[in-house]
């Protein structure tokens, strides 16, 4: 967790961000946990996953715009990015989604293939939260027009509560959406019950921000286990919750844990990030659980890519290794 730390805090600085960009050697590790800079490159690595019997969730890289206009153009993206969808499935992996089907009190699990995510922050939220939900409110009447699914993206603990208050806000009326809960957050527990009460569709993951240790967990032990206890949780309560996670001991626990309730595959998907551990994306996939992987991409990539690059330390000192040998 120092490691992690370190790099989070080194990556702020503006002479760092500076060296990432430029420095050939970061070019294969960026190229790695992006999809590219453009909606075509992002939906041709869609295709590709979509494929293998992989779903896919497209993300549009970029937080806290400046403007409204700015966050209007962000909008514009999402909607382009719903649009585009229908034409990239492979044939096969066209919706069987059924109006009514995943909204609140629905008893049929979603199946969209490809769905996106976005960002509170990214819609304007900075510049009143009445702007970002006329925005959010016009992605999610597009998405439902194509049946489809946005996921609100949980950011930093800053906008916690303002994400879920949001999703209360616009449930009832857009039953194809949900967003994310970070396990590394004090507040958490109570926040899977709030979702639970909901009836909202939940993603869970451990947390990849910077947080102050008033309101999250710095031990890597507790972070886990908070992880698996919501995610169990979630399991057997939440409507067809996504388990996001890469830990393949977590994952093996998880998949006890639903055997032993008897929970169909079905009811759940376990979400993994582009370019990492696609063995385990895989070997899943063949016992027959639902798999869907998160897509970034977009030229607003260097905080999501951080973020990767501090889950993973060793790819930093591989690199650093790297240039100290030439």
């Amino acid at each position: 967790m120092l490691a992690r730390a370190l790099i989070l805090r080194a990556s702020g600085l503006k002479p760092v961000e500076r060296m990432v960009r430029r420095w050939f050697l970061f070019r294969p590790l960026v190229r790695r946990f992006i999809a590219g800079d453009t909606l075509d490159e992002a939906l041709t690595a869609s295709t590709e996953l979509l494929k293998k019997d992989l779903r896919v969730t497209l993300d549009y890289l970029g937080e806290n715009t400046r403007s409204e206009a700015e966050a209007c153009s962000a909008i514009q993206t999402y909607i382009r990015m719903l649009e585009a969808i229908p034409a990239s499935l492979p044939s096969g992996a066209a919706p069987v989604l059924v109006p009514g089907t995943g909204a609140v009190g629905s008893d049929l699990p979603p199946a969209e293939p490809l769905n996106i995510s976005i960002k509170l922050t990214q819609c304007g939220l900075n510049q009143g939260e009445a702007f970002c939900e006329r925005n959010l409110r016009e992605v999610l009447t597009a998405a439902m027009e194509k049946d489809n699914f946005v996921r609100l993206d949980m950011e930093s603990s800053a906008y916690t509560e303002t994400t879920i208050r949001m999703l209360e806000r616009v449930l009832p009326d857009f039953p194809n959406t949900g967003t994310v809960l970070q396990s590394y957050l004090f507040r958490t527990d109570e926040d899977v019950e709030r979702i639970i009460r909901l009836k909202a569709r939940c993603r869970i993951v451990k947390g990849a921000y910077l947080e102050p240790p008033e309101v999250a967990y710095k031990e890597k032990a507790k972070v886990d286990e908070a992880y698996v206890r919501q995610a169990k949780r979630l399991l057997e309560a939440a409507f067809y919750p996504a388990i996001a996670t890469q830990d393949s001991a977590i994952i093996a626990e998880l998949n006890r844990f639903v055997a032993s309730k008897g929970i169909d595959k079905s009811r759940f998907e376990y979400q993994m990030l582009y370019g990492i551990r696609r063995d385990l994306q895989e070997s899943l996939v063949a016992e027959g659980f639902n798999v869907r992987i998160y897509v970034p991409f977009g030229d607003s990539w260097y905080p999501y890519f951080t973020r990767r690059l501090a889950e993973r330390p060793a790819n930093v000192w591989f690199i650093l290794k790297a240039a100290m040998r030439k």
